[in-house]
């Protein structure tokens, strides 16, 4: 599992342990939560050859991933770049990187430095209008904020790591089954990006939810039945 933009893997623990019986692996990237702050700034392709010597470590040769929001652009990139690695996709609220349809100006300002994960008080208050669906009426419960605060040199490394990066070159040669998840009410990825990566890439499918961007939280039962449903029916060949 790959994670979004400086969120630590508290943030998709819950949705792991909803996915009864699958092994998982979850990760800080560098500069969030414990992992050590990295000296220089990063590429995806570079960040994708960390994970095969993470993988190559921890001795599995091939695996399913799932990238949310960030880390679908970072499972993209992986899937392309290790191909034999990568068995089947899931991208949930996640984009295509340029061009895409971008969100509002109001949206992207709150996500232009670390403060929702830092800010406790800020980040209730911010919550419906930055995550959208559920999280404007019945909001989930915010996530225990980790004891390392979000470094912002680490965040930004994450923003630098995607500036100019696109995807669309990539899908159409991704081979993967892949299961693209999004929602109705997104105003950090707007539901058309789900739409055009589902055009792009051969063998997916696109499932939206009547949610937000965190509908993998607010709906979290309904988002493991799905991805659930996808390991246990796709084709692993």
């Amino acid at each position: 599992m790959l994670n979004g933009l400086g969120a630590g893997l508290e943030l998709l623990l819950p949705l792991a342990q909803q996915l009864d019986g699958i092994e998982t692996i979850l990760l800080d990237v560098p500069g969030v939560g414990e992992s050590t702050l990295p000296r220089h700034p990063y590429t995806l392709p570079m960040f994708a050859c960390l994970i095969e010597r993470l993988l190559a470590r921890l001795g599995y040769r091939r695996v399913d991933v799932l990238g949310f929001s960030w880390g679908g652009m970072l499972a993209q990139q992986f899937a392309f770049q290790a191909s034999r690695r990568c068995r089947r996709l899931v991208l949930v609220a996640s984009m295509q990187g340029a061009p895409m349809v971008p969100a509002r100006l109001s949206t992207l300002m709150k996500l232009a430095t670390p403060r929702r994960f830092n800010d406790r008080e800020y980040a209730r208050r911010i919550q419906g209008d930055l995550y959208g669906g559920d999280a404007r009426t019945n909001p989930p419960a915010l996530v225990e904020m980790p004891r390392l605060r979000t470094s912002p040199v680490g965040y930004l490394f994450q923003q630098l790591s995607v500036v100019g990066w696109s995807g669309m070159p990539l899908m159409p040669f991704l081979q993967q089954q892949t299961l693209i998840l999004a929602g109705d009410d997104d105003p950090i990825v707007p539901l058309v990006n789900a739409k055009i990566m589902a055009r792009m890439i051969p063998r997916s499918r696109l499932q939206v939810l009547h949610d937000g961007h965190h509908f993998f939280r607010s709906s979290a039962a309904e988002t493991s039945a799905a991805i659930s449903a996808f390991l246990d029916h796709a084709d692993p060949a």
